[in-house]
């Protein structure tokens, strides 16, 4: 069992995510970021649905009440156990007692902590992931306990493993044409795609607001599918890209949809980061 002693600014039990269910308008819900829980729970040899806490900004403190192993990947937060600094990307075994901190966020925005088997909450839809009104709660509080399966310790093998990391650091977000991306002006996909946008404060697991607008005489469209990773456009010119959370369905025209990849970039990002569409052939 994993104690929380003192609960982070957001986080949350999440996997891979609630498919099967969006034409009850249930979203998808699930990690951010896909890469880094897939890379933690894979070097811990979990199965890749295994759940892991999603911490975003700032760390909780964890009481580990048995031995298991632990692995973090995706934002640096200045993790240590028992006071002593630990890295990313690295397993480790932990014992009855043990106390996992965070400290400075280094870079990233979001980091993912699996231990061996994965945590074993709440089941809704097939699903571990938290999302307000389908699972009991939401998120992480003070208090809460964890159920996980106790574990020995892994053995120190001689060998390294390269981590690719440099998607924690660049601002291209890869881009495929949304439904509706045939409608804009030749000016309008030239700024799109020229101009540098930033994250705006209006950003959440539900979807990331732009801070700069493009010029938009396009009218709504009946409401049509969207899903994770759909950038919409406003008829104020904001462009709002969904995110894991977000609603099934939408009125906004579609002009553009994220590459799986770049919604693993994208959450890494928060208020006042630049990014940068890249139109993919």
């Amino acid at each position: 069992m994993v104690e929380v002693v003192k609960a982070g600014f957001y986080d949350t039990i999440q996997d891979l995510g609630r498919a099967g269910f969006q034409h009850y308008g249930v979203p998808y819900s699930g990690v951010m970021d896909m890469y880094a829980a897939a890379l933690a729970n894979s070097l811990l040899g979990n199965d890749l649905h295994a759940s892991v806490m999603e911490i975003t900004m700032t760390g909780p403190v964890l009481k580990f009440h048995c031995n298991t192993n632990i692995c973090l990947s995706g934002a640096d937060m200045s993790p240590t156990l028992n006071s002593q600094s630990i890295l990313n990307n690295t397993a480790i075994a932990v014992k009855t007692g043990d106390v996992l901190s965070f400290g400075k966020l280094r870079h990233g925005f979001r980091c993912y902590l699996a231990v061996s088997e994965g945590f074993k909450t709440e089941t809704v839809m097939n699903s571990f992931s938290m999302y307000k009104g389908i699972t009991t709660k939401h998120k992480l509080d003070k208090n809460d306990r964890l159920p996980i399966s106790e574990s020995v310790a892994f053995k120190i093998k001689n060998a390294s493993l390269k981590i690719d990391d440099s998607y924690l650091n660049t601002n291209i977000v890869e881009v495929f044409e949304g439904p509706e991306f045939h409608h804009l002006s030749k000016q309008q996909k030239k700024v799109l795609f020229s101009k540098e946008f930033a994250i705006s404060k209006y950003n959440s697991r539900m979807a990331y607001q732009l801070v700069e607008t493009l010029d938009n005489t396009l009218k709504p469209i009946i409401t049509s599918l969207v899903l994770p990773g759909t950038v919409q456009l406003t008829p104020a010119g904001k462009l709002i890209v969904l995110m894991k959370d977000c609603q099934t369905t939408g009125g906004y025209p579609r002009v553009l949809q994220l590459k799986e990849s770049a919604l693993d970039v994208l959450a890494q990002k928060f208020s006042g980061n630049p990014i940068r569409f890249q139109l993919i052939d």
